[in-house]
């Protein structure tokens, strides 16, 4: 389902679970969450296919099982991969949606965070087109910002708990990586507060 994606927006709805006004592609890649689990973690990602090269239909044709091993030399290792996230922001700032946020999105991996495994059961993973060393677009800092404060008034603990996959799965994982500016992307959360 394609709806128009408003990437100059100042504030983002959710219903049911869904942003409103975004790209929406389900992702069979998910579970539900426990209905006693409340969401209290943002987790922020990044992701190229190729490793390195952006654009294209990839990144989703991975999050909904539909990667083709044929399409690149890489993917014949991740093809067979059931891994989705809840949110992809592109380069250009357009956001698509996967998986619903009261669904368990398959992005956090084996991971921990304050004395708690599995972090899927109780987060949210939002996917940056990029890599660890090449910087992010300010499309996708205001972005990330507007559908993080979004984010936050739909589910106010994750307002204090916010990380890179790689403060969860250390030494396994390193993105967001160098190239994330976390000072810009906190101001940017505070300003657009």
């Amino acid at each position: 389902m394609l709806k128009n994606n408003r990437a100059n927006s100042t504030e983002w709805a959710i219903e049911n679970g869904w942003l409103t006004d975004v790209e929406i592609q389900p992702s069979s890649h998910f579970e539900p969450r426990d209905k006693n689990e409340s969401i209290s973690l943002l987790v922020v990602h990044n992701i190229s296919l190729p490793p390195g090269q952006f654009g294209g239909n990839y990144i989703s044709d991975f999050f909904l099982g539909h990667l083709k091993p044929t399409a690149d030399p890489y993917f014949e290792s991740i093809y067979k991969m059931r891994v989705s996230a809840h949110c992809l922001i592109k380069r250009n700032g357009d956001i698509v949606q996967y998986v619903s946020f009261n669904d368990k999105a398959w992005h956090a991996g084996v991971s921990r965070y304050q004395d708690r495994d599995k972090c899927n059961d109780f987060s949210i993973g939002i996917e940056l087109e990029g890599t660890d060393d090449i910087p992010y677009t300010k499309e996708q800092y205001q972005q990330l910002s507007q559908l993080s404060r979004a984010l936050i008034a739909a589910y106010p603990a994750l307002q204090n708990n916010i990380v890179g996959h790689c403060d969860i799965a250390p030494g396994r994982k390193t993105d967001p990586g160098i190239s994330f500016d976390w000072q810009c992307y906190r101001a940017l959360l505070a300003e657009n507060g």
